[in-house]
This record gives structure tokens, sequence and C-alpha cells, in this order.
């Protein structure tokens, strides 16, 4: 028999992507603190203080498969944790400090965590929820002044500590984990293995995905405690990009002056970060040199086609990008075929705003409500589904199976349509459909119509009870400062791609659209407040 087992069975392990890291002495890391003032260090510096980090946290008791907490910023000590717990053989387990204290309280018992590394001007939410699970140790990072009696400062225990040999570890194990939004129940955990999050960082790093080179200056705005901040970091660390690290200042002028003063060549957040830096933008265009920057990273919501263009006109580049908690969370990305680089920019609008193929090694198809595949005809609608060497295949503790076929498929629950190269668009959350007189309109698609008119800043549409058609679409506007719109001069935007029927027979205006603590529209909320007032 032929002999095929000739090649190294190197483990797939962080541990490679942290000792790959340390090679990069003049990489820097520049991290702001929550007073303004920045940090900077090296790739290299940040890997031999992981070491010291792991010695510290294993001299507290954390050991092979125990999660260590985070509730930390987007800084230097965050980037730290990242490389230190996994390659001691722990789990990184990053909490949103945007969530509600007992939406933390159930995630962390849930978890089990042991240990948690708290940021100082954090500490405040800390004592939200700190009474309801027990930590074994807390540590605080901290700027000003000493660390809380009974908790460890960070600084101080990793200067007492001596590096640490990483131990050798199985490329299956647990590496990190994190929760999901919890947006129709209880957050469910995903946890990360070490394989799934190095092959990650190697499709990430692809040139026609996110295209993260040592050539970079990256800023990531998506939050590290978020989807482990698109895998940005780990990618950055095997790449040897130079890595900018914003903080808790994500204000448009604070975002800006980091992109202008560190010459950030590529950034990534979601929507309702961008629509504010765009009106910063348009408001004073001569301020900010931006000619460094390359591209913008969008995920987390789908992006209009008003978004594109407006930075467009800046000359810089939106690319959009599709995952999920679930996906680690990279699915697809919509790069501009080689096809229609020649074609007019209505051609190529319409597929910018589209959420791209799916990145190598990323399988899709979607399925209509009999679990019948559907065409790939860009017509069809059926519910997305997934699977791939970074995709969930359980959440932890078993919640949540229903959403796992049996041939080994994760249920994104996102409606969508499918052209014959596998390029997806969403139509919809199948939760936030809206079907009137049992036809689908597609509440996504609306938006960001919506959102293309100038008086408009955000819009969210909802479907509310109607006596005879079942439901119907409402629309929650907000409308931009210093400007008015009547609801008939919105109904007559939206008629010049709508049908009638499809069009909102109401607008309401607000103030602002409520969102969730990862900054996606929670229309929940907006279901609750509209629901009992039929059309």
């Amino acid at each position: 028999m032929f002999n095929a087992l000739t090649m190294d069975d190197y483990p797939l392990t962080l541990t490679a992507v942290v000792e790959r890291a340390q090679l990069f002495h003049d990489v820097d890391v520049v991290s702001r603190r929550p007073d303004g003032s920045l940090t900077r260090t090296t790739m290299a510096a940040c890997v031999q203080q992981a070491r010291r980090v792991a010695t510290a946290l294993a001299g507290l008791g954390v050991a092979a498969g125990d999660r260590v907490a985070t509730l930390l910023w987007n800084q230097v000590e965050h980037l730290e944790i990242y490389l230190a717990v996994p390659a001691m053989g722990a789990v990184v387990h990053t909490l949103n400090p945007r969530l509600h204290a007992d939406e933390l309280a159930f995630i962390v018992a849930d978890a089990g965590d042991s240990v948690i590394v708290v940021d100082e001007s954090l500490l405040d939410v800390f004592e939200g929820f700190r009474h309801i699970h027990r930590f074994t140790h807390v540590v605080v990072v901290t700027h000003n002044d000493d660390a809380p009696q009974g908790m460890w400062d960070y600084r101080v225990l990793a200067e007492r500590a001596e590096p640490m040999s990483w131990p050798v570890l199985d490329e299956r194990s647990a590496a990190a984990m994190c929760y999901t939004s919890g947006t129709t129940g209880r957050p469910k955990g995903v946890v990360y293995s070490h394989r799934a999050l190095v092959l990650h960082s190697l499709a990430a790093a692809l040139p026609d995905a996110l295209g993260v080179s040592a050539r970079e200056t990256l800023l990531p705005v998506v939050p590290m405690f978020h989807a482990n901040a698109w895998g940005l970091p780990y990618a950055s660390a095997m790449i040897g990009a130079r890595l900018v690290l914003p903080g808790p200042l994500l204000d448009p002028h604070s975002i800006l002056d980091l992109l202008v003063r560190e010459r950030v060549t590529m950034t990534a957040g979601v929507p309702t970060v961008w629509m504010g830096m765009l009106a910063a933008l348009d408001a004073e265009p001569q301020r900010w040199d931006l000619t460094c920057l390359d591209r913008l990273i969008v995920g987390g919501a789908a992006v209009s086609r008003a978004l594109i263009e407006g930075y467009d006109q800046h000359g810089l580049r939106v690319i959009q990008a599709w995952g999920m908690t679930e996906t680690a969370p990279l699915g697809t990305v919509s790069r501009l075929p080689v096809g229609l680089d020649e074609q007019g920019s209505d051609a190529q609008y319409e597929y910018r705003i589209r959420q791209g193929t799916p990145v190598p090694l990323v399988e899709i198809r979607a399925v209509d409500d009999d679990g019948r595949p559907i065409e790939r005809d860009d017509s069809a609608m059926g519910e997305l589904e997934i699977r791939g060497p970074w995709v969930a295949s359980a959440y932890h503790n078993g919640r949540g199976s229903d959403s796992f076929t049996a041939d080994g498929w994760f249920r994104t629950g996102d409606i969508v349509r499918i052209d014959e190269h596998g390029c997806i668009r969403i139509c919809d959350r199948a939760k936030d459909l809206v079907k009137s007189g049992g036809e689908w309109i597609s509440s996504v698609d609306l938006e960001n119509r919506l959102m293309g008119h100038p008086a408009v800043a955000e819009a969210a549409v909802i479907a509310v009870p109607d006596e005879r058609w079942g439901e119907r679409p409402l629309a929650a506007v907000v409308i931009r400062d210093g400007m008015s719109v009547h609801p008939d001069e919105l109904k007559q935007h939206l008629s010049a791609h709508y049908a009638k029927w499809q069009i909102p027979d109401r607008f309401e205006y607000l103030p602002e659209i409520p969102r969730t603590a990862t900054g996606k529209f929670r229309k929940t909320e907006l279901r609750q407040r509209f629901a009992s007032q039929t059309t």
C-alpha cells in the first residue's frame, strides 16, 4: 500500500503563533489608555510579557482547561492575555462590559470562569456581578492607582514571575471562548479550539479575505471582547502587522485622530462606528489626512450603498464581511470579482452591498422551509447554513442543539439569496422577515434603501400585526440633525425600487434606534413598543 503518512503531524496550536510573534522586535504595538495617552511596545515584547503573565496565572492556580475571563478594552494587556492564556493550555474568555450585570453574571457562571482580569476603568462594571459568581482571584490592570484590597495588580504579578516555557498542547483543545449576543434568549457559549483559530488566522490574512500583511498598520475598532476582534489580533501576531489598539475612546474624532496619527492602513468595525465617522469627515473633509488608509472592513450588520458611496467620495474603500460568533467569526468577504473591474459603478455597488463569497475552507448552502437546498439563481431565498474548520458544531453545555443539522451544518438564521458564483446577499434574519398577505418582505433591504435618503441617518424595519394582511412593515427612522422629511417623501423614495404592498404603511421618528451591546438594532424592543398598535 502506498504510504501517504510521510508528513510531520505538526500541531496547529496558537503556541506556534506566539512563538512566531516573538520574532517581530521592530513591529509596534500602540495602545491608548482610558485617559487618551498612548503607550508603545513591540510584538516581541508582548510575547515576553505573555510568558511572565502565564507563569503568574499558573501561580494563582490556573491549570489546563481553566477559563480566564477578561473585562478589558482593546489594549496591550488584552493582547498579552490573548497570547498567554491559550499557550499555557488555559482558555481565554472575553466578557462584553456593555452587557447588563445579570447577563454577565449568567455568562461567567455558565462558563465556569476561575480567574478574571479587569481594567481598573471597568471595576464598576465588575462590581455589578462579582457577588453572583465567585472568582478564585481577581487581577486588575491599573493605570494610576494601586489595585483594590483583595485583588492582584497585573503588572506587579508579571514583574515578579519568570517567563514560562510553553507546554505541548493538543490542537483540538480549547483555546478561547465567546458568548453569543443573546438577542433571542440566553447567550450561548462557543468554544474555539487551537486548530480552529490557527486556520482562521491563516484564512483572514489571505489577500482576497481581509488581507493582513506585514506592511499593514491595523486598527481594530471591533472590540477584542466581540468574536475575538474578528481574529485580527491573532492574524497580526502571526503575520507581523503593526497593531494600534484604541482602548475605550471610540467616538469618531478619537478614531480619526488615531487613524491619522499612526498612519493606519486598515481598520475594522461595525457600521454604526463608520456612520458616525463619515458624518465627521463630511463636516470637516480637510481636517483629516487619511491618505494612508487603504480599506475599512465592515461587518456585524448589512452595509448600505449610501455608506459605501459616502466613503468612496473621500477616496476610502469599504469592504463588507459577514460572520457570527459561531464562525469565529469570518465566513464571507465581499471582494469585487475580476469580471466587474471594468463594469460601471452601479454594477459594482450592487455587488459591494452583498455579503460576499465564502473564504477558503468554508462551505455554504441555503435551504427552504422544507429543508431542500435552494437554487443558486440569486432569486430563491432560504436559510443560510455553513460549515468549516472554524465553525461551531455545538454550544457549550449543550444549549441550542437545534441550531445544528444532523449532517453537521450550522443554521445561521439568516435568510439569503445565493448567485451562481456562491456570493450571498442577506435578505433578513429569519425572525425579522415580514410576511404580508403570504408574501415575504425583507426588512434589511428596506432599511438600506431608507438610509440611502439624504435626510435619514438610521432606519430599522419591523413587522407589526395587521388584521387584513397578518403583518405589515413599520419603519423606525432617525433623521439627520437639521433636516426633516415627511413619510410621503420616504414612500416616494422607496417606490422606485419596491411595489406598493412592500412599502411600510407607517413611519415612526425616533431620536435613536435601540441597540444591543454589540451595536446591532434591538428589534425586539421596537416590536414590544409598536406590536400592540395595529395598522
